[in-house]
């Protein structure tokens, strides 16, 4: 089975329905991870571009990205 991005958002919405509104975050980024492979595959997993599949993926799935451990320090 061919996951799409309105396959992966339906999983998240009813996640979110069945949860009271409450994110599991390790099923939300399963399921960015899952929908990330797609579209590495999609593009021959041609090394270089992961972070940029990731984020996409974040993005497709929430509307909005989020920095995972990234801290800017003041100079």
């Amino acid at each position: 089975m061919t996951a799409t991005v309105k396959n992966v958002q339906d999983d998240v919405s009813s996640d979110i329905k069945e949860s009271g509104d409450a994110i599991n975050f390790t099923d939300h980024d399963a399921k960015i991870a899952e929908l990330a492979y797609y579209k590495a595959e999609s593009r021959g997993f041609e090394p270089g571009r992961e972070l940029d599949d990731w984020l996409e993926a974040e993005q497709e799935l929430t509307g909005s990205a989020r920095f995972h451990g990234v801290v800017a320090k003041a100079g």
